[in-house]
């Protein structure tokens, strides 16, 4: 697939450790890349920024941000493909173009909670060189509006957990959301290609990793404001059902010790399940009941889904 390249003045001269890499589809990263560029002079030319646009064709976007880069100090190159390539295809390409020893993917609707956030990443890399290591995130900065609670139900419940509770279970809370990986790691082992639509690719990467390499986990929390309404909840966990079960056929070992697993398998036994799947999605979606109950349902619609693939 053709992709056009835009570099800006710092990119030719550096010689980065740390390579941020940043998909993005019809975001906009801009705030981001703004915010990390704050912390250049204490970065003293040790990162670089690499954004993939992944066939977003905004062709006033794309200008706007190479305007963007042109005006940071930290070295970045933002990379434009015509056509979606998807999310594994995406980051893989991301890596093709990083010069440094380790790999940070960072979302593009991510908001770092500390000033010092790509300084603590770089000093880990240059002290221990982990291979993996997930940092966490938060909803500290996340929007509070209504039609977020549900999805802050959930996400705060069974995502943003300490690291000292991530590391009981390492590989199943890694999400490239907020992730390093060593460059050799990654040379091992990249992203399956056959993932296709939302979902699971991070996780069994994640799996398949943990078999040859430590994974580790530390707080260096990033908030994701991405927070989506029930409605693209479930449109996303309709994508995912594939996925899922790809994760299952690959790694049964592991996915049969996950709630989400048990919860599917218990749901499949269930007489008329296809009819019963819809009511559930309307039980998520009614605003005049407690979040605490739509969040639960979607839960509930989520191993429904998953249970036409276990």
């Amino acid at each position: 697939m053709s992709a056009h390249l835009h570099d800006n003045p710092a990119w030719v001269t550096a010689e980065p450790v740390l390579s941020v890499l940043i998909p993005f589809l019809r975001d906009d990263p801009e705030a981001l890349i703004r915010q990390l560029d704050q912390e250049q002079t204490a970065l003293a030319g040790r990162v670089e920024l690499i954004l993939l646009d992944d066939g977003t064709s905004d062709a006033a976007l794309t200008d706007r941000l190479r305007a963007v880069l042109d005006g940071l100090a930290l070295p970045a190159r933002l990379i434009t493909l015509a056509a979606n390539e998807g999310r594994a295809r995406g980051r893989n390409r991301l890596t093709q173009a990083a010069r440094g020893r380790a790999y940070l993917f960072l979302d593009s609707d991510m908001k770092p909670d500390t000033p010092h956030f790509l300084r603590t990443w770089a000093d880990l890399v240059m002290t221990d060189d982990p291979p993996v290591v997930f940092g966490g995130f938060s909803l500290d900065q996340a929007p509070i509006d209504a039609r977020f609670a549900v999805h802050r139900a959930l996400s705060g419940a069974s995502e943003c957990v300490p690291a000292t509770t991530r590391a009981l279970t390492p590989e199943k809370y890694v999400y490239t959301s907020n992730l390093l990986i060593r460059r050799d790691v990654f040379e091992a082992e990249a992203f399956d290609p056959a993932f296709s639509g939302w979902g699971w690719e991070d996780v069994e990467w994640a799996m398949r990793v943990s078999r040859r390499f430590p994974v580790r986990h530390i707080d260096n929390p990033a908030t994701h404001m991405g927070l989506d309404t029930v409605k693209d909840l479930a449109r996303k966990f309709d994508q995912g059902a594939g996925n899922f079960a790809r994760v299952v056929a690959l790694h049964p070992d592991i996915v049969r010790t996950y709630p989400s697993y048990r919860a599917a398998r218990a749901l499949k036994r269930l007489p008329g399940l296809p009819l019963v799947r819809p009511l559930i999605r309307q039980a998520a979606q009614a605003d005049i009941l407690p979040v605490r109950v739509r969040a639960f349902a979607l839960r509930l619609y989520r191993a429904a889904i998953y249970a036409q693939a276990v």
